[in-house]
């Protein structure tokens, strides 16, 4: 039978990477309905410490987790969109530009692990932080994973598993994501760049 103490320090570890201001935030954002109260979800996440720009909305539920105040190290720029169901796994920064959009269900992740011996493949954690470009198109329920960047102005295809870089004004798509064919540049848009 488990004594005391060691219930104590199993609740503290349990308990560690509590942050009660995200959590509050992201159960708020939970009760309004899809599409109903976007930029109010942005103001409730930004006084739980997520960083996002003026102008940025987000239509839905959104989760963001990781070790020790992972609020802190989401960044989302100005004119952003993010679809219901977007989820951040802020283990290392997530850094996503002006004018992104986000269809349903995304996923970022920053954490994965080293290989590991065959007793036990799965190794050692190893964080690597994603940033996405201004101007980018992230189709639903993509998965963008670790140590990625997403050039500016380039539209990854719905489903997609984007395992490496993506070079500006590009589409891509599939498991894993290739390129499909290169954008135009366009115009500058409303901010200008």
């Amino acid at each position: 039978m488990a004594s005391y103490h060691e219930a104590l320090y199993a609740a503290r570890d349990e308990v560690r990477n509590l942050d009660l201001g995200l959590g509050l935030a992201m159960v708020v954002c939970r009760l309004l309905p899809d599409l109903v109260g976007i930029r109010l979800r942005a103001v409730v996440l930004r006084l739980a410490g997520v960083s996002i720009g003026p102008g940025s909305v987000i239509g839905g539920a959104v989760t963001i987790s990781g070790a020790e105040r992972p609020a802190q190290r989401v960044k989302l720029g100005r004119n952003a969109w993010l679809n219901a169901g977007c989820h951040f796994d802020a283990t290392d920064r997530i850094e996503l530009g002006d004018e992104v959009a986000f269809g349903q269900e995304v996923m970022i992740l920053t954490l994965t692990h080293h290989l590991g011996p065959a007793w036990r493949r799965l190794g050692n954690g190893r964080p690597a932080p994603v940033r996405i470009g201004d101007g980018c198109w992230v189709g639903a329920r993509a998965l963008i994973l670790p140590g990625v960047t997403i050039g500016h102005g380039s539209v990854i295809a719905a489903g997609a598993v984007v395992t490496a870089d993506v070079p500006p004004n590009s589409i891509v798509g599939g498991v894993p994501a290739k390129v499909i064919r290169p954008l135009d540049e366009g115009v500058p848009g409303p901010s200008g760049v």
